[in-house]
């Protein structure tokens, strides 16, 4: 048996130095070590041996064993090492090629504002209020002291859903639901940011979609000055400590009195150019006090409070202050024009 078992071992050495590939290391593995191989056969009939020859014939299988797995292992590391090699060699990355640049993201221009005017009230104490964009008549009008067939509602030709619900044509309605929910409690000062919808004719300077902020002030002895100040401050911070304003006699239903306020224009300081047609001056928002009627539907004694309001345009901010002519590139979503506020 001693024979048959160092034959065993040289021919299984010899097969294996001529191993050409994985696979056939693998059958050789089987073919020497399976449980159908002749080592193992031979370990089964050792049962038949003497008990003076099994010591000495299982040190002879052991080494057999030893020998033959110690070659295979060799030659499994070799190809192990050969494979890690060759996948290394074609996952390699030259590290000298340029960069593949990631695409920036930016805030769109009209949300840059919104932030930028949100940050300058609530500065001076202000919350944000938002509200619905599908509105109820009663509060977008009627609440607002404009009446069914009042002729001021000719000012806001209104995109209607039913008779009483509509794509809401300004903020104030959200100002409306604030006094109802305070319940006549004050102070009040909020700002509404929002999209509001009027049925206009697209063109450069009008859009039938577009973005509003209003305010609202109501407590004890509220001026006009207030307003004045408020404006001022604001229209400082937005464009510089230059800004000067200036508030001309207008006519809001939910308002009274009620004042157009211009600044002076943010391209030529007032001196006078293309933007402002050589005013030196850009109406910029409408403003006024809080009309007795509207304080009084939404449960506050006029007698005893009073305040103020004021709305304006986000395009017509952006526009200004980024030299923006057509107020359509707001909306059409051109990459070409998004780009340019990457870094602003």
């Amino acid at each position: 048996m001693k024979e048959r078992l160092l034959q065993l071992k040289e021919e299984a050495l010899a097969e294996l130095a001529d191993v050409q590939s994985q696979q056939q290391l693998n059958e050789l593995r089987i073919k020497y070590l399976g449980k159908k191989g002749p080592l193992t056969e031979i370990l089964r009939g050792m049962g038949a041996l003497s008990a003076e020859e099994r010591p000495a014939i299982g040190l002879v299988v052991n080494d057999v064993r030893g020998a033959i797995e110690a070659v295979i292992e060799a030659k499994q590391a070799a190809y192990n090492q050969a494979e890690t090699e060759a996948r290394l060699a074609s996952e390699t990355i030259d590290v000298t090629l340029p960069g593949r640049p990631s695409a920036q993201g930016a805030q769109h221009p009209i949300n840059k504002v919104i932030q930028e005017i949100e940050d300058i009230f609530i500065g001076m104490g202000y919350t944000v209020a938002e509200g619905p964009e599908v509105e109820q008549d009663y509060y977008n009008f009627e609440a607002l002291n404009l009446p069914k067939n009042h002729p001021a509602r000719d000012m806001q030709d209104s995109f209607y859903i039913t008779e009483d619900i509509l794509m809401r044509t300004q903020t104030s309605p959200v100002q409306v639901r604030t006094l109802e929910k305070s319940k006549g409690k004050v102070p009040i000062k909020i700002i509404c940011p929002g999209r509001v919808y009027r049925r206009d004719d697209d063109d450069a300077t009008h859009s039938h979609m577009f973005t509003q902020i209003e305010g609202l002030v109501i407590d004890r002895n509220i001026r006009m000055s207030d307003l004045k100040g408020t404006l001022l401050r604001f229209m400082q911070e937005l464009f510089g400590k230059e800004t000067k304003i200036r508030m001309r006699p207008s006519f809001f239903p939910f308002t009274e009195p009620s004042a157009e306020v211009d600044v002076t224009c943010a391209m030529c300081g007032g001196s006078g150019c293309r933007v402002c047609k050589h005013t030196g001056w850009l109406e910029i928002l409408g403003s006024g006090m809080v009309h007795p009627r509207v304080l009084e539907m939404a449960g506050y004694d006029p007698e005893e409070y009073n305040g103020f309001a004021f709305g304006l345009g986000v395009e017509r901010i952006a526009m200004l202050k980024y030299d923006i002519e057509d107020i359509r590139h707001f909306y059409t979503n051109d990459l070409r024009f998004l780009k340019q506020f990457v870094h602003l």
